[in-house]
Parts: structure tokens; C-alpha cells; sequence
């Protein structure tokens, strides 16, 4: 599968569906399978999204590829549903500023700006089977436009995660993410005009576009929370990652936590068969770092949090999310 990862790479489309948008779980690189909880399992693993007892809100922001002019924006709400079940809402877009328009005649521009808009929604269900179990799917709609062309496409997500031992110490997750059919750009912008020359006559026509897949992927991982004291927690996490078209990737991460008022984390991932980052064909590859400050609002379990994560790229100068959420 590595090999042919590496064979396909750079054929499958809307690869915004990698994109991960949330500030805390990208402070690891993603590598939380494992233990991720609430929104967030919305872009690791859905089984994650059952834990939470209560209502979530959250809002990020990320300087994408710093020095790029590319924004995204994304809004996630999970609602307890029932006694054992969650349902989780999220919404992500990406923004691309203003580019110039070009043409084979005007290829310096001048002659107007277009604004590309990436966007996808997700609705997901995840259920506690028991002390141990918990699993969830997820179905996402996506849309890649620009003024006069679309693609549009629906991928689905599965995860489970399982915990064991005192506490729940012990973490072990499998989400696999965007199955779905293949895409396909449609719309004015592959119209052409040409004159049949035996009538003369004008016609419009359209170019026949090709059909791209989406870029599934397979997340496997491991957690392990040491008590440091009653107020300190370090937890270790490890994770694989099999990209179906790109190198696989491995890490390892760590977290620390004070009660529930700061967590500092961090993580290191890599091509597994490439550990140079900067010869991966991935663009988040080494180091990955995030802390997290929240604070009760009331006796009633309300709080606010506020996320930061950064991650090291080797192209641009790097990736920063910041995030704000709110526990009901």
C-alpha cells in the first residue's frame, strides 16, 4: 500500500478533506486517533464524539502555509444525544483572497479577480456501546467552485475507539476517513465556441472534464495516560497513518495536563518510509506543537477554552490555528 501511495500521489482531488481545522488535535499533527474527544473527532476519529457529557461549541481559525494568502475558517457543534449517544455538526471553508484572472491572451492579468470557494459540512453520530466501546459515522458533502464551475461530492467516515484500565489510562482508536464515489468539475467554464467550417455556423460546446478521486485514508493509534499527581497528567500517544495517495506516516506525541486548566502538547511525524520532512510528499511532516487555557464560567461545568497549535511545514513558514470553544 506505501508504494502504491507513493505511485498515486498527486492524482486525487479535494485534498482539503486532509486539512485538519481544529486547533487542539492538530497541535499533535493529527496523531490523536486515539483519545481525540468531542468536535474534533469530527476530522480524526468519529468514534471520539460520545465522550463528551455536554454541549460543544467551537470556532478556529488557521493561517494556512504562512506567507500563502490562504485562510480557513471552520464551526463545530456537538450536542449528547439520548444516554449514550452524540450528534456533532461541523462546517469548514476555505479562503483563497482574490486572484488574478489570466487568460492565454492576457497572461499578466488586469483583467478582473476571481475567488475560488472550497467548502464542506459534516453531520455525525457517535454511540457508547459500553464502559469500553465507542464508535460513530460520519457523512460529509464538499463543493470546489469558482465563478462558472463546480465539483461537488459526498465522502463518509467510520471510527471506533476503545479504552481500558484504571481511569481509562489505556486508548486505542481505528478511523478511516473519505470513502467516497469520484468527483468531477461540470459547469460553464468548460464551454468552448467553435464554427463548424462545412456551414459556417457557431456553436458552443463543452470540454469533457476527467473524473478524480477522493483521498481516503486509514488512521490507526495508541494512548497511554500516566498520573503524575492527583493535579498532573503526561499522556503518551502514538499513531500510523495509511495514505491512499501519499507516503504513510508515523508519530509519536506526548501531552501534559495541569487539572483541567492547561495542556500543553506537542508531536513529531514523519513519512515512514522517508524520515526527512523535507523531502515528504506530505506537507505537515516533523514537528507539531499546542497548548490549550480554559477556565470555568460557573459551578454548572460551563467553560472556555482557548487553542493554539502550530505546525511545522517545508514549504511557506508553517501552519498556525487558533480556536475558542465553549462547554455547555
Amino acid at each position: 500500500m506505501a508504494t502504491a501511495g507513493d505511485e498515486r500521489a498527486g492524482t486525487a482531488g479535494a485534498s482539503e478533506l486532509l486539512i485538519n481545522p481544529w486547533a487542539r488535535s492538530s497541535g499533535f499533527g493529527g496523531m490523536n486517533t486515539a483519545m481525540v474527544r468531542g468536535v474534533e473527532s469530527m476530522n480524526g476519529n468519529i468514534g471520539g464524539l460520545s465522550f463528551p457529557k455536554k454541549t460543544e461549541v467551537v470556532f478556529t481559525h488557521t493561517n494556512w502555509l504562512s506567507g500563502s494568502g490562504v485562510n480557513i475558517n471552520a464551526f463545530g457543534l456537538s450536542q449528547k444525544v439520548g444516554a449514550s449517544g452524540a450528534l456533532g455538526v461541523s462546517v469548514m471553508s476555505v479562503d483563497f483572497g482574490d486572484i488574478d484572472i489570466t487568460t492565454y491572451d492576457r497572461p499578466e492579468g488586469g483583467i478582473g479577480k476571481y475567488s475560488p470557494q472550497f467548502i464542506n459540512f459534516a453531520v455525525g453520530y457517535s454511540k457508547t456501546f459500553s464502559n469500553s466501546i465507542h464508535g460513530g459515522v460520519l457523512v460529509r458533502s464538499l463543493t470546489e467552485s469558482v465563478a462558472n464551475s463546480k465539483a461537488q461530492g459526498i465522502v463518509f467516515d467510520a471510527g471506533i475507539q476503545y479504552t481500558a484500565g484504571e481511569d481509562d489510562k489505556i486508548k486505542f482508536g481505528i478511523g478511516i476517513r473519505n470513502v467516497g464515489l469520484q468527483m468531477i468539475v461540470s459547469g460553464d467554464g468548460l464551454a468552448y465556441d467553435f464554427t463548424d467550417p462545412a456551414t459556417g455556423r457557431n456553436y458552443k460546446a463543452f470540454k469533457k472534464a476527467q473524473s478524480f478521486e477522493v483521498p481516503s485514508l486509514l488512521n490507526i493509534g495508541g494512548s497511554y495516560d500516566f498520573k503524575l499527581t492527583e493535579d498532573h497528567r503526561l499522556t503518551v500517544l502514538g499513531n500510523f497513518t495509511s495514505n491512499s495517495f501519499s507516503g504513510n506516516q508515523i508519530g509519536l506525541g506526548a501531552e501534559y495536563g495541569f487539572k483541567k486548566f492547561l495542556m500543553l502538547r506537542g508531536g513529531y511525524n514523519a513519512e515512514s518510509e522517508n524520515l526527512d520532512p523535507s523531502k515528504s510528499l506530505n506537507v505537515h511532516n516533523g514537528i507539531s506543537c499546542g497548548g490549550t487555557f480554559e477556565v470555568p464560567l460557573n459551578d454548572r461545568g460551563m467553560t472556555f477554552g482557548i487553542d493554539y497549535s502550530y505546525r511545522v511545514t517545508h514549504l511557506f513558514n508553517g501552519t498556525h490555528t487558533f480556536g475558542a470553544r465553549i462547554t455547555l
